[in-house]
Order: C-alpha cells, then sequence, then structure tokens
C-alpha cells in the first residue's frame, strides 16, 4: 500500500486532467484523458498501481516551488556531484492564453531535467499501468521512446536515451553535466487510431514547456481581481481552481483525487472528482474574487445545462453532476487496490447523486444571483429553470433531507438546508424582474420566507447551548451555522450569531485550532478538522467585527498548507497530517473568501477610525 503523506505531493494541471508529484520526482497520479477517467498512474492507492519517477541515484536535498504565477512545478535536487532542476507540466494547448485555457490541452505530460551545476546521474523508472492498474500494457521500443499498449488507450513515451524494458516496465540512466539538458514526454492515445503517434523531439518538449508557462501567466496576470492581505496565496488558490476546472464544460471537480480517506483505515473514502451543486455559489464569490465574469459565466451555465429539464419534471435537482454533465455517477469499489495507507475500500463513482439534499436550490440561487444580470429579462430555459427551483425550496423546505456533509442514513431537519432554502427565495425575490415573476408569486414566496425564518429562529436556536445546532431540536453543534451571517441570514453583529460563532470556536475546535464540522456520529472521534469549517470561522469572526481574532484563525489554516501552497480537506488532530481527497477546491474557496471577508472587515474599521487608520 501507498504510505507517501497526502501533503508530500504537488498538482499538475491542463484543466482537463491531473498529476500529482512526490517530492521524490515520482508521478504517482495521473487520469487521462479527463479528470474522472481511470488512472494511468496510481501507486497513490496501490504500489502496483503505477508511476513514473525521475531521480538522482543516491542521496539529494530536495527543494520544490512553482515557477512563478502558474501549475509549472520546478523541483531541484542537490546532490554530492551536482544539481539537476526538474520542471513537470501538463501541456496547455500550443499558443494558449487567458481564458483559452485548456481549449486544446493535447493530454501530454511533459518533464524536462536541466543539469545546473557538476554532474549528476539520474534514473528512471516508467511502469504506466492503465485502469487503476488492472492492465499490465505491452511495451515496445520505436524510435525516440517507447509505446505502451493496453486497452483503450496507448501511450507514447518520448525519451532522450533509450530504456531497458522488463516486462511492463522501463527503466534508464541518464548522466548530465552542467548546462545539459533532458526532456521526456507522455503521451495517451487511442489505441484504435488510424495514425500512429509519434515521439516528441527535445526541441518540441522545450517548446511546450515554454509556451505553458506562458499560458498559465497570462492567466494569472488576467486575473487579479483582488488586491489585499495574503495577496501570494489568494492568487495561488485562484490557480487551483482553474485546475480543476474542465475547460470544454466550465465544471469545477471538488478535489484531483478518489478514495483518500478522511479518516486513516476507516471507509470514509469518496470519489471527489465530480461537481457539486453546492460548491457553486461558495466557487462563484471565489471567482468574483480571482477570476473574472467569463468564468463565472462558464461554471453557472453548465449547472443549467447539466440539470435540464429535472425540475420541470418534478424530480429533484440532482446534487452533483460528471464533469461532461453527466447524471449516473454510480458508485463502484475496486476491490484490487489496497487504498493509502491500507485505507480501504477504494471506490470510483459518488452514489451522494441519489440523496435528497435541499440546500441545492438556494446555492444554485444564489449563483445565478451573482452570475446574471438582475434586471434583464432572463431567456429560456434559465427563466424557467431558476423559476422551478424557487418554486421547488418553497414547497420542500420543511422536508427531511441529507444535509450538507451527506449522511447516509435517515434524513432529518438540517439547519443548513433550511438556511438555503431561505437564500433560495431571498435571492428569487430579487431576481423576479428577471424571472418574469407575478405579484402574486413574489408575495408568496416572500411569505414561505417568514416562514423559514421563524422556523429557523425558533427550531433551530438551543437557548441552553446559546448557539443554533446541526439540526431542529438538536443538541449538536455543526460548523455549517458559520453560513447563517455568511448568506446574510442575520449580521454578524446579531448576539445570537456571535453566541453561535464563540461555541463553535470552543467546542468544535482542536488543540491545533483546526475547527470540526460536528462531533455526533460514529467517525468523529478519528475524522480530521475541517480546513474549509476553519476558513469559515475566520469569515465569520471578520462578519462578527473580531478582526483580530478572524486574522490568527485564517493563519492557523493557512499554515496547513503544503510547501508549494496546497490545502487537503482535512487535518488529523492529533498529528496535524494532510487527510481527504487533494488538493480540495473547498478549502481554496474558503482561503479566497475568508481573506476577501477580514481584508473588507480591516477596511471598515479603518474608515470609521477617527484618523483613518488601524
Amino acid at each position: 500500500m501507498s504510505t507517501r503523506p497526502i501533503g508530500d505531493y504537488a498538482l499538475l494541471s491542463d484543466c482537463r486532467s491531473a498529476a500529482l508529484v512526490g517530492t521524490d520526482g515520482s508521478v504517482d497520479w495521473l487520469c487521462l484523458p479527463r479528470f474522472d477517467s481511470p488512472s494511468v498512474f496510481g501507486l497513490l492507492l496501490d504500489e502496483g498501481a503505477g508511476h513514473w519517477s525521475i531521480r538522482p541515484r543516491g542521496p539529494s536535498e530536495v527543494s520544490r516551488r512553482y515557477v512563478e504565477e502558474t501549475l509549472v512545478l520546478k523541483t531541484t535536487f542537490r546532490t554530492p556531484t551536482g544539481t539537476v532542476v526538474l520542471l513537470d507540466a501538463l501541456a496547455m494547448g500550443n499558443g494558449e492564453r487567458g481564458h483559452a485555457l485548456g481549449a486544446s490541452s493535447p493530454g501530454v505530460l511533459l518533464r524536462q531535467v536541466t543539469c545546473t551545476a557538476g554532474s549528476v546521474t539520474l534514473d528512471t523508472s516508467y511502469a504506466p499501468r492503465p485502469e487503476f492498474g488492472l492492465i499490465h500494457p505491452v511495451m515496445t521500443a520505436v524510435r525516440g521512446g517507447l509505446t505502451a499498449y493496453g486497452g483503450a488507450h496507448r501511450l507514447v513515451l518520448s525519451a532522450p536515451r533509450a530504456l531497458e524494458v522488463s516486462g511492463s516496465t522501463a527503466r534508464g540512466e541518464i548522466t548530465l553535466r552542467a548546462g545539459e539538458r533532458a526532456g521526456f514526454a507522455l503521451q495517451s492515445v487511442s489505441a484504435w487510431g488510424d495514425t500512429e503517434p509519434v515521439p516528441w523531439r527535445a526541441g518540441q518538449i522545450r517548446r511546450r514547456m515554454n509556451d505553458t508557462i506562458k499560458g498559465w501567466r497570462s492567466w494569472t496576470r488576467s486575473h487579479r481581481g483582488y488586491r489585499g492581505p495574503w495577496q501570494e496565496q489568494v492568487d495561488h488558490s485562484g490557480r487551483v481552481l482553474q485546475a480543476l476546472t474542465f475547460a470544454p464544460t466550465g465544471a469545477i471537480i471538488a478535489a484531483a483525487t478518489t478514495s483518500l480517506p478522511e479518516s486513516i483505515g476507516a471507509d470514509r473514502n469518496w470519489d471527489y472528482r465530480y461537481t457539486w451543486v453546492r460548491d457553486a455559489s461558495f466557487t462563484l464569490q471565489a471567482l468574483a474574487t480571482t477570476a473574472c465574469e467569463k468564468e463565472k459565466a462558464a461554471y453557472f451555465g453548465f449547472l443549467a445545462r447539466a440539470a435540464a429539464t429535472q425540475l420541470e419534471r418534478g424530480v429533484d435537482l440532482q446534487v452533483m453532476y460528471g464533469i461532461g454533465g453527466e447524471r449516473d455517477l454510480s458508485e463502484r469499489t475496486l476491490p484490487h487496490l489496497s487504498g493509502w495507507r491500507g485505507s480501504t475500500p477504494v471506490r470510483v463513482g459518488n452514489d451522494a447523486w441519489r440523496q435528497r439534499q435541499l440546500d441545492v436550490y438556494g446555492e444554485l440561487l444564489d449563483a445565478a444571483h451573482q452570475t446574471l444580470p438582475r434586471h434583464e429579462w432572463f431567456d429560456q430555459p434559465i427563466r424557467g429553470f431558476l423559476l422551478q427551483a424557487a418554486e421547488t425550496a418553497a414547497r420542500r423546505w420543511s422536508e427531511t433531507d441529507q444535509g450538507i456533509w451527506e449522511v447516509r442514513g435517515p434524513g432529518r431537519h438540517f439547519l443548513y438546508s433550511k438556511l438555503m432554502c431561505w437564500v433560495a427565495l431571498d435571492r428569487a425575490i430579487d431576481l423576479a424582474p428577471a424571472l418574469g415573476a407575478t405579484a402574486d408569486r413574489v408575495a408568496s414566496w416572500k411569505d414561505t420566507r417568514g416562514q423559514i425564518r421563524a422556523a429557523i429562529e425558533t427550531s433551530g436556536w438551543n437557548q441552553h447551548l446559546g448557539a443554533f445546532t446541526q439540526s431542529f431540536g438538536s443538541s449538536e453543534l455543526d460548523a455549517s451555522a458559520l453560513m447563517l451571517p455568511l448568506m446574510g441570514f442575520l449580521p454578524g453583529d446579531d448576539p445570537r450569531v456571535r453566541s453561535t460563532v464563540t461555541a463553535i470556536a470552543t467546542q468544535l475546535t482542536d488543540g491545533r485550532g483546526q475547527v470540526h464540522r460536528y462531533l455526533s456520529d460514529d467517525f468523529a472521534a478519528e475524522e480530521g478538522s475541517f480546513l474549509l469549517c476553519t476558513f469559515w470561522l475566520a469569515h465569520a469572526l471578520a462578519l462578527t467585527g473580531d478582526v483580530n481574532r478572524a486574522r490568527k484563525v485564517f493563519e492557523t489554516a493557512l499554515a496547513c498548507a503544503n510547501d508549494v501552497g496546497l490545502l487537503a480537506e482535512e487535518v488529523s488532530s492529533t498529528t496535524g497530517e494532510a487527510l481527504g481527497n487533494y488538493p480540495q477546491a473547498f478549502s481554496h474557496i474558503g482561503l479566497i473568501n475568508a481573506a476577501d471577508a477580514i481584508h473588507r472587515a480591516e477596511q471598515e474599521a479603518g474608515s470609521r477610525s477617527p484618523n483613518g487608520g488601524r
């Protein structure tokens, strides 16, 4: 089984697929041609599921970072005899810049190593295992590299030296002296194509690497919507969200991996390579800070097209979709994989798509509220779709569901779900002119919105705890109650908000200062703290006016980023180690939105100061 820490990995992306590279120069995760495709390299989940390593022979000191303003990885190996620099990237389409990034990515992994001092001997081990390790391909030497056949695709490896093939693994060595460079490239193409793929030459690899760097920099420089504290981290998180975006549709995946556990050895191992409607409003808030209107419009357009006529036919709005808009995400297990640190089962697909989660209507309408012009008549089918979403929220808000954390048991009256039904109607009322909603319909929405508010304030509030709780009548705290001020249901200075924030900060925060989602199920003692919830706490503290404490909580969450600024889903309360699927879009969304909220709170505090300062 794989034991390498999750936080040891860096992300590569071409806005269609993703790879993870360890500090030792090993690519241990790569799915082609899409994020949700079976892996070609899957050592992350099983030692026999494939890898591709390039590393110096013998001991070395390693440092790494992303090339400035990009997600091109630069790893420096310092050995007793010399120093080499390894650049890794998933190639963007030739000449792609700005909003076009990822539009025509060729599905090629580029690896370029340069000796900058002395001389270094490098070993490479290439062991592709397509379809999550089920296929051990047939390898054949060709001029300029190797081809590997097996299954639906064939792989073409471009290499500067001939490699020795043994079974389905190829190995080789190369010695570089100061000033010398070697380039590698891996292509994936259909096994049944009419044309024979040709290995790339060294000059082509070098040009495409440089072009990919320029592509990322052009995107970064045209998406600097934020100016404030933690500027570098916010900009980087914007790039991570772009990296997790499937360019052909605009869908944003929750994470690049499947089955990295929330609790080591337990069975909370899910496939996150899909897009959740829940993420929509939070994502669009982040994109409003770090990106621009085109990304926002693309994401909302994806949600509308994926849902199509579900609401019109009386079907629950699906909570998640495949990145191409697919509906059926049926879950299955891969019993031949041992899992990260023995955490099984390894799953592909996600049966949460079958659940009823009433919060999705609020997130959908909040996304529309942030994206679409409020006083222009919406075209069909968008208008009808959003009207149906509002009507469904109004009709079903009093029903039970599985909630934000996708409980796989009996439904409950979750506070967060009620809140988001309130959000659905609140945003629909503001969008009424664009929706073409009649006065009678708006009046009905206002009446129902008032009923939801009364229910939340009465049944969601626990006087004994002095806090809003996880579900109606419950005595359990839940970090999702922090969304009450974040969604504008109550102002940050409301005494009940402040009391709830204090209760969560006191009772759901571990010894490392990280926030748990809740403490009420069979897994909670083992589950890590949730980074998104820690950023929510920082965000909520900023809204209450406690900016100094908000900064401290924010910095606590930020400290969980690895050496290249990536955040996992959770953090172990005992060891501080990263847990869960990785890198996690939600965590980077939380970082962006919390940083922006703190910055705004500081600006407001400064404007109220007599001398205009803090």
